[in-house]
Parts: C-alpha cells; sequence; structure tokens
C-alpha cells in the first residue's frame, strides 16, 4: 500500500520556513564556519596547480552564505585569481536571496556568477546537452544529496567535472547522528517518494569505496533543540518535526503508530541528550573530499 506520507520538499514555502528554524535551533552554521576556518584552507590550497583562473561550482548553494565563505578562504589562499562561478540552485526563494546578497558585497568582482535555477539532474542534462568540457577546480555539494534521485550517479557526474587537483566536497549527516539512527529506523515508512533520500555520509564512503576513489573525512560536532516538538500543536515544534523526518505536516498525516514511535525514538540516546528539561538532537555532520579522477 502507497504511503499517504508527502514529502516536505514539494512544499518550498513550507519548507524554507522549517529549514530556517532549524538553522535558528541548531549549531549547524557554526559547525561549517569551524570547517571553513579551520580545515577548508588546506583544500583549497592543494587546487589550481599556480592557475590565475579557477573554475567552481555549488550545487545546492542555498542562499550562498556558505558559498562567500569558501571564497573568503579561497582568496587568501590564491591571491589575484578569477573566478567562474555556477550556482545550481532550484529553490526561487534561496537564489533571490543569493543574488541579494551577492549584490551587497563590494569585495567579489574576482567572481563571475553563473545562475542555474535547476536540480542537479537538470544541470547534468543541460551540461551533456551543450557538450560541456571545461573542467571545474572546486565543486561543493552541501547537504543537498538527499533531494537527488541517484545519489551515487550524481556524485558519478560531478566528480567527472574535476580538472587535475580538484576536490569535490560533500557535507551530509554523519551515520552516527541522530538523523543516521531515525532513518535507518524508518526508512520504509518515511521516505515516500523518490526526491527525498535518506542519505548519510556511510552511503557515500560505502560508493566511493566500491570505486576505489581516494578521499578523505571530518566529523563536524553539531546538535540541535528539539524540546519544541514535544508540545503538543506547537507550531515550530511541528515545523522541525517535519524538517526532521522529511514529511510535510508530519502530525497531521503520519498514523498514530508511526508518530508514537518517531517521538519515542527522538528522545533515545540513540539520537538526542535529554537534561534539564531539554531535548539535544544529534546533528553530527561529516564532510568528505573526494579527489579527482584525474
Amino acid at each position: 500500500m502507497a504511503s499517504p506520507l508527502r514529502s516536505l520538499v514539494y512544499d518550498d514555502n513550507r519548507y524554507q520556513k522549517a529549514f530556517h528554524l532549524f538553522l535558528e535551533r541548531s549549531s549547524e552554521h557554526q559547525c561549517m564556519q569551524d570547517f571553513i576556518r579551520n580545515i577548508l584552507p588546506d583544500i583549497v590550497a592543494s587546487i589550481g596547480n599556480g592557475k590565475s583562473h579557477l573554475i567552481s561550482i555549488g550545487v545546492g548553494s542555498g542562499d550562498g552564505r556558505i558559498d562567500l565563505e569558501m571564497f573568503s578562504e579561497l582568496r587568501l589562499k590564491h591571491p589575484g585569481v578569477t573566478v567562474d562561478h555556477e550556482v545550481v540552485e532550484p529553490s526561487s526563494q534561496q537564489l533571490h536571496s543569493y543574488k541579494v546578497l551577492v549584490s551587497q558585497k563590494s569585495d567579489l568582482d574576482y567572481i563571475t556568477f553563473k545562475w542555474n535555477k535547476m536540480t542537479a539532474s537538470e544541470f547534468e542534462e543541460q551540461w551533456e546537452l551543450k557538450q560541456m568540457t571545461k573542467k571545474a577546480d572546486f565543486i561543493h555539494m552541501i547537504q543537498m544529496l538527499y533531494y537527488v534521485k541517484d545519489v551515487e550517479a550524481t556524485i558519478r557526474f560531478f566528480r567527472s567535472l574535476l580538472d587535475k587537483d580538484g576536490k569535490l566536497v560533500i557535507i551530509l549527516v554523519s551515520d552516527e547522528s541522530g538523523w543516521g539512527k531515525l532513518w535507518r529506523t524508518f526508512r520504509g515508512q518515511l521516505c515516500a517518494c523518490q526526491i527525498s533520500q535518506l542519505v548519510t555520509t556511510a552511503d557515500v564512503k560505502n560508493f566511493l569505496d566500491s570505486e576505489g576513489v581516494q578521499y578523505k573525512s571530518y566529523v563536524l560536532p553539531s546538535q540541535m533543540d528539539i524540546t519544541e516538538c514535544f508540545t503538543e500543536g506547537d507550531e515550530s515544534g511541528e515545523l522541525l518535526l517535519d524538517f526532521l523526518t522529511e514529511v510535510y505536516r508530519f502530525s497531521r498525516t503520519a498514523s498514530p503508530q508511526l508518530k508514537a514511535d518517531v517521538m519515542k525514538l527522538l528522545r533515545d540516546p540513540a539520537c538526542s541528550l535529554v537534561a534539564d528539561g531539554k531535548v539535544v538532537f544529534n546533528n553530527n555532520l561529516e564532510v568528505i573530499v573526494a579527489d579527482s579522477p584525474r
């Protein structure tokens, strides 16, 4: 019997509300900033092989904040370079926010932005249709592989675009996070459509290992306050539940048993730390940095 649950990604307005609330309640952005400041510099220092012009691609770049923070570090390691940056983002809201952010910055004249309002698979189709041959030095895919139909094919395609010494940076939830436990337990019940994949870095590592790809990985400790999820009817709690389960209006559409089972697991030590009246979810991320196939 088909699941009655609808993926949250089909309602962009509610998804964006849930996503922004998630950022408010979690340390996700902070842990990414720590990665960008402490680990990324050595990664970007190794790309380009002395070239004065670099090509980068941001797949699922969102509102651009992370992209621009990455460019700040790239600029420090490659002073004087120019950059062509392909932005791949299907959300009109996010793409608009990105463009506004760029317009407010006065120090981005070394970057030429190309805006692609499309999914990763649409970008791949366009790239192949135009028979593009240029190669990228740096590609990042941050928290977006959940929304592709074929995770392995997507990784394989974008990695094929890397030039010699190029790097592919993938950031996803760690398999050891609360997300990993939640998705392993309820994958068959929550993953209701092709567009939303309950994928963790373990899946990516298994694929890269099977392909013989060289990569490095780094765990980014992170947490999220999900206390509001346990107050019946709390609007913020319901949005966070939608985000956790990837289900549109989960509290209203899930069966009573599924909801009870999910709520029980969210309080379990495998997912969260419960102390001082707070339920703090393990939001650990992991970065995978894959080498060029050349």
